[in-house]
């Protein structure tokens, strides 16, 4: 279990090097307030700038004016913005005190004016507060580790807190962090280490983490407390950094400028090199290996090496980064070597970088019926892109998700596939004329979803291209994580009969979000930018995705636990509602057997039964359940060995019984054990179902099955105008 300090503040995401300003932010200089006599922040604390006095008073007037339910910022919002922030500070409350809570509730009432006036002290107080109780919990575990606890009582440490109150004295919180500090080491040395090993590694990650304080910056702290004005509104509008909305650009487009790497903060302090991006610059010199550490960086061929070691991950990535053609020198402690050898300069002229590993990519797995092979085409879509800079340049080969797609279809149809997958688990979404485009692909013609602003007009948006690129059988793979555009490319295919939607209940998101540049006059959000909610979509059969998702025509078991994740289990989530359904013609198959839905899914119960895989992951997922249910751990040594023996007999028993109904042997340990990965068990029953549809299994429906749906005279759709920049997250 790992400290809670160790939590890093938004804006703290920065595992690429990719294209962006390079300059060198002072860590001297974090915006640390001046000493001053009427000032309520204390001395060398954390302190706002003006220009973040200016950006907030501007994020609350957009997020009054825009933002779907039209609130205003007054006192009750207030009072949900003030809990949301202590939130996002300590969720946990295991860093601040009773008594300080009580003495911030005089601001509760606050947040309102704060953020109308720009006057924002107060949450900077707060979050000075914050870190100065971190400090003295971190130096407090430090000094428990000069004792090893007695392993022999019989006590508990509760380390979901949820729902519990913050401590109410000192002495409450040092037990509180004895208990924790015991939980963390017993949980090393079930790992095999020694009371000094566990003890060692505790102090060194307990003293990163104390270190790790001081290099928190007021950005850090302003984009804790914008987010809690935005999520006040609703779970998916959110504040992002200047920083974080060129993470945000990276991932939308795939691309960057940059040396190609990717970068983690070890506990030495050093930032390493995790991976080398295929095609980047880095890749094509050969010289930077992973593991390599991070010393030193240059600008240009011969600018002053600057000493990054200790530095903060981000800070760092923004050296590196710059435009392509210019160059960045690294000083490279290579992989291996002890600190103190020798090192050595490695120089890199920028460029531009594809990242394909984040891109939809296709393979083709086989399935048997009746004798014969049939080949299953997969593609896999990570998230709904579209580079739109390159699009808005002119460039005819500019990259979408769609785009990716139609290629890859286009490569499996080639070689000869019967059936297809989309696999769409974990897919949180993108661009909405993305979702649009890609339900094209498998559609001729028609409506695909019903978008409502904030108004309460209504728009309903079209297949953007006519005829179809892939006619055969189709499923569409999805789970507790597929949301937002997935989620409408779901529905759209479930509606028109398009295709078998296989696996687990989506996410829920019905909402749209709108980008919005905090910036008058620059193309780069120096400013952020914020995602402020502007719309909910809707099916074409008029109900709502949101928080009920699209039900599986064919489910599956998940180990994503459902109660934890998704929609409902978010605080101030818009309800459920639906409007009038629009008129649409339901896919017919030309060609070929077809099977109704509810076949498939009894085929795949029947299946379910003798299929020891699926048998395996059922149990797996049960077992999982009575662990996620815990919120407490025994802190007694012997009992906790012996939780993890029953533990882990109960796994080699599912594990063996598993291998018994393959014809394997069995295995005498769970180290023996070659983890199975759910995924794959989840994709090779969706290709089985494929399988089913391409065979028949079952009672066929009409090769031609046209269905009209009709819109209700009392809620028909008004137009408004589209925006490209609308997406759901």
């Amino acid at each position: 279990m790992t400290c809670p300090t160790q939590r890093r503040p938004r804006g703290r995401i920065a595992p690429l090097l990719g294209c962006g300003m390079a300059l060198a932010l002072a860590l001297a200089s974090p915006g640390r307030a001046p000493a001053a006599a009427d000032s309520i922040i204390p001395p060398g604390a954390l302190a706002p700038t003006e220009r973040q006095r200016m950006i907030a008073r501007r994020v609350g007037s957009i997020l009054e004016e825009t933002h779907y339910s039209r609130a205003t910022i007054d006192r009750d919002m207030s009072s949900r913005v003030y809990d949301r922030y202590l939130e996002f500070l300590d969720g946990q409350h295991s860093s601040l005190l009773a008594s300080d809570v009580a003495e911030f509730d005089k601001w509760r009432y606050s947040f309102d004016d704060m953020i109308h006036t720009g006057n924002i002290d107060p949450a900077f107080a707060i979050f000075a507060r914050f870190e100065e109780r971190n400090r003295e919990r971190l130096r407090y575990a430090l000094s428990v580790l000069d004792t090893e606890p007695d392993w022999t009582l019989e006590e508990t440490y509760q380390f979901d807190r949820t729902h519990v109150a913050w401590p109410a004295s000192e002495a409450a919180m040092n037990e509180l962090w004895r208990k924790r500090v015991k939980s963390d080491a017993l949980s090393l040395m079930l790992t095999g280490k020694s009371w000094k090993e566990a003890a060692d590694t505790l102090r060194e990650r307990y003293q990163h983490a104390l270190k790790s304080i001081d290099q928190d910056t007021s950005e850090d702290v302003f984009t804790e407390l914008m987010n809690a004005y935005a999520r006040a509104f609703d779970p998916h509008s959110s504040y992002f950094s200047p920083r974080e909305s060129e993470e945000y650009r990276i991932q939308m487009s795939l691309n960057y400028e940059g040396i190609g790497a990717q970068l983690e903060l070890d506990h030495d302090d050093y930032v390493t090199v995790t991976n080398i991006i295929e095609g980047g610059p880095a890749a094509i010199a050969g010289t930077l290996k992973a593991n390599d550490r991070i010393t030193g960086v240059g600008q240009g061929q011969d600018g002053p090496l600057t000493d990054v070691i200790g530095w903060r991950l981000d800070d760092v990535v923004q050296l590196i980064r710059g435009k392509a053609g210019t160059t960045v020198r690294l000083q490279i402690l290579p992989a291996g070597i002890a600190p103190g050898s020798p090192e050595k300069t490695l120089e890199f002229v920028r460029n531009k970088v594809s990242l394909d590993a984040d891109a939809a990519h296709s393979d083709i797995r086989t399935v048997t019926r009746a004798g014969r092979l049939l080949k299953i085409g997969v593609i896999t879509v990570p998230a709904f892109y579209e580079d739109v800079d390159d699009q808005n340049a002119g460039d005819p080969n500019y990259r979408s998700t769609t785009r990716d797609v139609r290629r890859l279809i286009d490569e499996l149809k080639a070689k000869g596939i019967d059936g297809l997958v989309l696999d769409l688990r974990e897919d949180g979404g993108g661009f909405l004329p993305e979702a649009t485009a890609l339900t094209g692909l498998f559609i001729d013609s028609g409506p695909v979803v019903q978008l409502k602003d904030t108004t309460g007009r209504l728009e309903v948006l079209d297949d953007p291209d006519k005829g179809v690129d892939y006619t055969g059988p189709l499923a569409v793979l999805v789970d507790r994580y597929s949301a937002s555009a997935s989620e409408i490319f779901a529905a759209a295919i479930q509606d028109y009969h398009r295709g078998v939607i296989v696996g687990q209940r989506t996410f829920g998101k019905g909402t749209v979000q709108n980008l919005v540049p905090l910036d008058r006059w620059s193309q780069r959000p120096v400013n952020g930018q914020l995602t402020v909610t502007i719309g909910k979509f809707y099916r074409i059969t008029g109900e709502s995705t949101q928080r009920l998702g699209v039900e599986p025509d064919v489910p599956l078991p998940s180990p994503i636990d459902m109660s934890e994740v998704g929609e409902t289990s978010l605080e101030g989530a818009l309800p459920w509602d639906r409007i009038a359904p629009v008129p649409f013609t339901a896919w017919h198959i030309e060609q070929g057997p077809a099977v109704a839905y509810p076949v498939l899914a009894h085929a795949e119960d029947a299946r379910a039964g003798h299929d020891p895989d699926l048998r395996w992951l059922t149990a797996e997922v049960a077992a999982d359940e009575v662990l996620q249910g815990e919120t407490a751990v025994s802190l007694n040594l012997k009992a906790r060995e012996r939780e993890r023996t029953r533990e882990d007999q109960d796994r080699l028993a599912r594990e063996n019984l598993r291998r018994a109904a393959d014809g394997a042997a069995p295995l005498k340990s769970i180290d023996a054990i070659d983890p199975l990965e759910a995924s794959d068990i989840l994709l090779a029953q969706c290709t089985q179902v494929v399988g089913d549809m391409i065979a028949g299994v079952g009672p066929p429906v009409p090769s031609r099955a046209p269905m009209r749906q009709t819109a209700r005279r009392d809620d028909a759709a008004v137009p408004v105008a589209s925006s490209a920049q609308q997406h759901p997250e």
